[in-house]
């Protein structure tokens, strides 16, 4: 139980982690990418409507009442997209970056220069981030689904939740941890067994970020902070390395 406590404790330790100088940038800039993005998609989106209401009301005046019922749709859709959608675009987006940040954050725990950092090519390491990105993908969908057959099971289904609930947390633990680990090219399987290893550190540390994420306007920074709390974990647990 202590480990669990530990691995939380970890994910929060990554808000102060995050503020350090040398690794803010690596924050700022896949938060400004993404926001820029979202209010871009949502200008454009009302950009449309007002068109399409504009064209509407040209041809039928009497249709002026929809203008009050499209309106707020239009902002809850928007704002449900933003706060749902935020973090799964966030990850894509920030994925590039991610490695950079683990790096900042490992060279600000420890003093120690990560050789890869300057190593690799930028265009490197996107491509190995996204290569990475959905090797993960492709690992929770082929557990998740027959997970989420249990849900249908008369009798099963009763633990269906707590089992989810486990897996996701799982799942958080190794999305995060590849990029501080992969800094030091330690492959997904060996992630795997190196967290198999420290399980109750994993789900403590998954937990702590399942429940960020449900957070409105705090989950923005989920990833970041994540990352950086991945990082500490891996630095100070031996058994990571």
């Amino acid at each position: 139980m202590n480990q669990f406590k530990q691995g939380f404790n970890y994910l929060l330790s990554g808000f102060k982690l995050i503020l350090q100088p040398g690794v803010r940038l690596y924050v700022v800039i896949p938060l400004l990418i993404n926001s820029l993005l979202f209010a871009g998609v949502i200008i454009y989106g009302a950009t449309s409507l007002n068109e399409l209401i504009s064209s509407l009301l040209a041809q039928w005046q009497w249709l002026e009442w929809l203008t009050w019922l499209l309106w707020p749709i239009f902002v809850i859709v928007a704002l449900t997209i933003v706060f749902f959608g935020f973090s799964i675009i966030a990850n894509l987006i920030g994925a590039p970056f991610n490695g950079f940040l683990a790096a900042a954050v490992e060279r600000s725990l420890t003093g120690n220069e990560i050789m890869s950092e300057n190593e690799q090519a930028l265009l490197q390491v996107i491509i190995l981030s996204i290569k990475s990105e959905f090797q993960k993908l492709l690992y929770f969908i082929i557990r998740a689904i027959p997970l989420l057959i249990l849900f249908i099971i008369p009798m099963v289904n009763v633990a269906a939740p707590m089992i989810w609930f486990l897996f996701t947390a799982w799942m958080m633990a190794i999305e995060y941890g590849d990029y501080p680990m992969g800094n030091h090219d330690i492959i997904f399987k060996q992630q795997r067994e190196k967290f198999a290893d420290n399980r109750q550190l994993a789900f403590g540390f998954g937990t702590g970020v399942m429940l960020l994420t449900m957070i409105p306007v705090v989950n923005f920074l989920a990833m970041p902070v994540a990352v950086a709390g991945a990082t500490r974990l891996y630095v100070e647990t031996p058994g990571m390395k």
